[in-house]
């Protein structure tokens, strides 16, 4: 099964096959890490994301990586907390995750670091979304094989203390 771990830093400093990048549903760029992710990737990634026609909530679309150290970045959109009722909200965050997930999978990739997707501006709990994302991402870890490392960056230490929680349960 893939190693599971827990990051806290710049994911756009990572070298992995893949970052995930916690888009706008433009995938133009944006604040937080969506808009790290486009100054260090670069002009030409923001050409890329324009010709993709953007990217609905809960789903996931791939670029290259440019001036990243990664090889790809996969461009996925969380819910926005207070547009959703809880259960639906959980249910557009986990597809998020693995339809990135499918994706690295799909184009052969190995090794994916993934932000914490919709905890900052849209709303999500941080302490709702760790324990979720984990157990979901360590399900489907366990049925394939082929995935060698999933990395949880976070940002600031209440993210990181409650992905390391959640990945010693």
């Amino acid at each position: 099964m893939a190693s599971l771990r827990v990051f806290k830093g710049d994911i756009t400093q990572l070298d992995v096959d893949c970052i995930v990048n916690a888009a706008n549903s433009s995938l133009l760029g944006g604040g937080g890490v969506d808009g790290a992710i486009h100054l260090a990737g670069g002009p030409a990634l923001l050409d890329e994301c324009k010709s993709l026609g953007g990217c609905e909530t809960g789903q996931a679309k791939i670029t290259k990586g440019y001036h990243l150290k990664a090889r790809h970045i996969i461009h996925t959109v969380g819910p926005i907390w207070h547009e959703h009722s809880p259960n639906e909200a959980d249910q557009l965050l986990l597809s998020c995750y693995l339809n990135s997930l499918k994706l690295c999978l799909k184009k052969n990739l190995q090794t994916i670091a993934f932000p914490a997707i919709s905890t900052g501006i849209y709303g999500f709990p941080p302490k709702r979304a760790a324990p979720l994302v984990v157990k979901n991402v360590r399900d489907f870890c366990r049925n394939h094989p082929e995935l060698k490392e999933v990395i949880f960056c976070c940002f600031d230490i209440e993210n990181k203390s409650l992905y390391e929680e959640a990945l010693r349960h």
